[in-house]
């Protein structure tokens, strides 16, 4: 292969330093894609006349909810073996540190974020917030899902910017040698999963948005809500051909773990799409 052909990916994993302190990209990419949703979902709560200070706690309970479920999601999806094999690693899933060999903690913020485990936290923190402000269920869920892509969207770009959710080895032009990966993964050049998954949510995002300009009475049936997860979990499924597996038993599964969690969303999306707003949840 000639490496002329394709993208050599080496970026600096600091988006800037003042002095001792700096912001990663990821963390950079997860803070713009929060606010984005932040400034979306007020939008829609003003047209909608909602009262502002029912919005204001809503940003907290996605913050939380999102940063909990995925930290969990991650430990208990993909590395049940580690982190529950002792106290000191079930002290590493809640809190962003790490056991040195020589018994010292380090800070390492949270290595390892998975998307269905913040779904399944984002979910869970809209239904009390539901509970709390007695607004239509529904209608909450619906605002949030037309703001989620664009979040989903700078998620999977700070995960380029990390080098990590590799793809498979590919001879297409756009194939990129993932240096920060390592030797192994920087020796061919490789599908950018993270980027395939960023475009497709982008395009989500306006697709979600363009029917709520044209259909703003869909809000509050669970359409929207129902819309995001069976297109994101959809493209997520397919994408995952393109990636190698994240963890050692995924290689025994028919499908990998990411694939396999995405089927129930698909069909919870599909439901809600149909007919959500007769569904009873109380």
């Amino acid at each position: 292969m000639n490496p002329l052909l394709y993208i050599v990916w080496n970026p600096n994993e600091m988006a800037f330093t003042i002095g001792h302190f700096g912001i990663r990209w990821y963390s950079l990419c997860w803070l713009i894609g929060l606010i984005l949703a932040y400034l979306i979902v007020k939008k829609l709560y003003k047209e909608q006349k909602i009262k502002e200070e029912l919005f204001e706690p809503l940003f907290i309970y996605c913050f939380l909810g999102i940063l909990i479920g995925a930290r969990l999601g991650h430990c208990l999806f993909y590395e049940p073996d580690y982190f529950l094999s002792s106290f000191d690693h079930v002290i590493e899933m809640f809190l962003p540190i790490h056991k040195m060999t020589d018994g010292s903690w380090k800070f390492t913020g949270y290595e390892g974020l998975a998307s269905h485990g913040g779904t399944l936290g984002l979910m869970l923190a809209l239904y009390i917030y539901y509970k709390k402000t007695h607004l239509n269920l529904w209608q909450v869920l619906d605002n949030i899902a037309i703001a989620t892509p664009i979040t989903a969207c700078f998620i999977r770009l700070g995960n380029l910017m990390n080098s990590e959710i590799i793809g498979k080895v590919t001879d297409m032009p756009w194939g990129f040698y993932f240096i920060q990966a390592g030797p192994d993964m920087a020796s061919a050049p490789r599908h950018p999963g993270q980027l395939y998954e960023a475009i497709v949510y982008l395009l989500f995002f306006f697709i979600g948005w363009w029917i709520y300009r044209r259909r703003p009475e869909k809000v509050g049936t669970g359409f929207f809500f129902g819309l995001c997860l069976t297109l994101i979990f959809t493209a997520r499924f397919f994408i995952e051909f393109t990636k190698i597996n994240q963890v050692e038993f995924e290689n025994a599964l028919p499908l990998d773990m990411g694939q396999l969690l995405s089927i129930p969303f698909v069909l919870l999306g599909v439901a809600c799409m149909i007919g959500g707003k007769w569904m009873k949840i109380k």
